[in-house]
């Protein structure tokens, strides 16, 4: 699959179109609190951190300091620009090359980037160095086998065949990180609760701020989203059932590695 370029187009709408409700802040903070240690301050890294979705409320959960790390200038300029916590702070990097010193963070969150990472097996030795011994890994990502059966994704050609080729099975995923050195702790499915109604999301959709447009033709978005927009008038306010979502959650061993 091709590279997105996020400083082309993306970075303009996607803090807008990616927001999440305090209600889906809320369970991703417990989900995370869940896994981590219990001491506080934890320092923390929040690898492809886009436009800061979740870098402040990492700082603010846990403490700090949070180092988001976005390959995308013009991501980083809008997570800039959107807050300002005295304990974040936002660096050019990518997952292969985290511009953190060796065992200097407590915990690793990479939500939704797995699957932009050009080398893995790389990634996931880069973590092992920059997360300390005892130190956690949380993965949020999809897998090619356990896919959710997004309502609207049907309605655009070639969607599910796109979606597929963008994910890794998940023990391919897990081979990745184990083979690199790290101890797999749990496969947690996180529920979080509706977006709201269908008109709603589709109004976001729109947006076009899912990485997951960049793949489709001019005519396939089009088409698609002419489609969608008929299956919406027929019950425009139907409620979006809550979804499960995975989480991996990985350890740093705290022995030789």
């Amino acid at each position: 699959m091709k590279r997105v370029n996020y400083d082309d187009r993306l970075y303009r709408n996607y803090a807008r179109g990616r927001a999440l409700t305090e209600a889906h802040y809320a369970v991703w903070a417990r989900a995370f609190a869940r896994r981590l240690p219990p001491e506080r301050p934890l320092a923390g890294v929040d690898v492809g951190s886009g436009t800061g979705r979740f870098t402040p409320l990492l700082a603010t959960e846990f403490g700090g300091p949070v180092t988001g790390v976005e390959p995308s200038d013009r991501m980083r300029e809008v997570a800039a620009e959107l807050s300002a916590y005295p304990r974040v702070r936002y660096e050019k990097g990518r997952a292969e090359a985290i511009p953190l010193t060796d065992a200097s963070a407590d915990f690793a969150l990479l939500f939704l980037v797995w699957h932009h990472v050009p080398d893995r097996p790389a990634a996931a030795r880069e973590l092992l160095r920059v997360v300390r011994p005892g130190g956690i890994v949380l993965l949020r990502t999809s897998f090619r086998d356990r896919l959710p059966q997004l309502w609207w994704l049907d309605a655009f050609p070639r969607g599910r065949e796109i979606e597929a080729a963008l994910y890794e099975p998940l023990q391919v995923v897990l081979s990745t990180f184990t083979t690199a050195g790290w101890e797999f702790v749990a496969l947690d499915e996180i529920e979080e609760p509706s977006p709201g109604s269908r008109v709603d999301q589709l109004a976001r959709l729109k947006i076009r701020s899912l990485s997951l447009f960049e793949h489709f033709t001019p005519d396939e978005i089009a088409s698609g989203f002419a489609e969608l927009e008929r299956r919406v008038a027929a019950d425009p306010e139907a409620a979006i059932p809550p979804a499960s979502s995975d989480l991996v959650v990985f350890r740093r061993p705290t022995g030789p590695l």
